[in-house]
């Protein structure tokens, strides 16, 4: 019997909290106890703001603790791409922002004392074609260049001293990545928010904020509160109760399953560097060893929007299997999925609407991303210079004809299907046509 709750949660499952009084004043109201609410909270506690945090579930029981636990910080857009949309300036901005990000993260888990089997492992990224190799090689060049971490190619002839296949045709290699158990890091975070005076109200949902032009009057299922503040931290678990904010977030299935533990020699021929891994592919995945080393932890889109179908961990089990065929009759153990927040512009940012602040928009890079953006938030209503940030920007354009419900995601999970489908049936071409033909 496969279990459909994260594999994580067997050693930190998300906490109930007993029941506090819902204050009727306080300096700032966090909507979300993720990590982006929790990051905003030990910030704002610790610097003597009274801080009440509301979450509709129990506390990081939405993607901080069902996340794959790769501490990456991406940027879904290349920095062509993003020069030509804002700019060389910003992108080297957010490019440096995100290497300052990731290190923060690893300060911080250290400085805290947060035991989440942290360790920076360095990603392989492989090339589903060979263009995309050469894409890899110049983007690691580029990465070199503008931010000095060390990055590099890695040809099809050496890939197998990081990745125990011949799928891909090469790949490369950043060395500045790690590796968490995500629950084990929302759990310290928690606890450091509790520890600062921070009231943190579990399964209890904020129904709406009301502006009345000097305070926030923040509707919760258990009472009113009067805030001079609000940050709402909600991303791909955005509801009703801010409907401006949900046209903007579409919130994207992402399915993780796991193995049964694998024998020690198997590990280390499938992955012999222990690396964070991922991929080019349209519809492409992302996997890793567990903590422990014993186990494949494979992710993907899901493609679906409702229910559980047995469907998608099929699917990824077939394509855990494409690349690693020795693991094709090992048992799966888990398979859970949880959401991830993209936007039209597909980068994290912070931003503000009447006076509310928002952290939003990870697409996929929540582990470092949002621990970030929660404490850039509370350092702006603070009022610091620490809130400066490349992140923040205006607010995502507003998804067309979309008001919550991602009813074109199946549609474009079989776009994005058949397109990879297509380049393997080349790629197999190609390599026939040279096995046939070898001049």
């Amino acid at each position: 019997m496969i279990r459909s709750d994260p594999y994580w949660w067997e050693a930190a499952p998300p906490a109930t909290l007993p029941r506090e009084p819902v204050r009727s004043k306080c300096d700032v109201v966090i909507v979300g106890a993720g990590y982006t609410g929790l990051s905003a909270a030990i910030t704002l506690a610790r610097a003597g703001r009274s801080v009440q945090v509301f979450d509709k579930m129990r506390p990081g029981e939405g993607a901080s603790t069902r996340n794959g636990g790769i501490a990456s910080g991406n940027l879904r857009p290349s920095f062509d791409e993003l020069s030509k949309k804002f700019g060389e300036v910003a992108a080297r901005a957010l490019l440096l922002e995100a290497k300052t990000a990731r290190e923060d993260l690893a300060d911080f888990i250290t400085r805290e004392g947060i035991d989440c089997d942290f360790a920076i492992t360095g990603r392989f990224a492989g090339a589903s074609t060979a263009g995309d190799y050469e894409r890899l090689a110049r983007d690691a060049d580029m990465l070199v260049a503008t931010t000095g971490i060390t990055a590099y190619a890695v040809p099809r002839a050496k890939q197998r001293d990081y990745l125990g296949t011949d799928y891909y045709h090469g790949g490369s290699v950043r060395m500045d990545i790690g590796g968490l158990h995500p629950a084990k890091l929302h759990a310290g975070m928690l606890r450091l928010a509790q520890a600062a005076g921070a009231i943190v109200h579990g399964e209890t949902a904020v129904l709406g904020i009301r502006n009345d032009g000097l305070d926030y009057e923040v509707e919760t299922a258990r009472g009113r509160v009067r805030a001079r503040h609000v940050i709402a931290g909600t991303n791909g678990y955005t509801d009703r109760s801010d409907r401006w904010l949900r046209r903007r977030l579409v919130p994207v299935r992402s399915r993780i399953i796991a193995t049964a533990p694998l024998s020690d020699n198997l590990m280390r021929q499938l992955m012999p560097k222990r690396m964070m891994l991922s991929e080019t592919r349209k519809l492409h995945y992302y996997y890793r060893p567990s903590p422990d080393g014993r186990r494949i932890l494979f992710g993907g889109r899901d493609g679906t929007i409702a229910g559980d179908p047995t469907w998608p961990t099929d699917h990824l089990r077939q394509a855990l299997v494409d690349i690693f065929p020795e693991v094709e009759d090992v048992e799966l153990t888990h398979s859970w999925f949880g959401h991830v927040a993209m936007n039209r512009d597909m980068i994290p940012r912070i931003f503000s609407r009447q006076g509310m602040r928002y952290a939003a928009g990870y697409c996929g890079s929540g582990v470092v991303w949002a621990r970030w953006a929660g404490q850039k938030a509370a350092w702006q209503v603070l009022g610091e210079e620490g809130g400066t940030s490349a992140l923040d920007m205006r607010p995502p354009p507003a998804v067309p004809f979309y008001n919550g419900t991602p009813w074109f995601m199946p549609g474009v999970f079989a776009w994005l299907t058949w397109q990879d489908r297509r380049a393997q049936r080349h790629r197999k071409s190609k390599t026939s046509n040279a096995k046939r033909d070898p001049a």
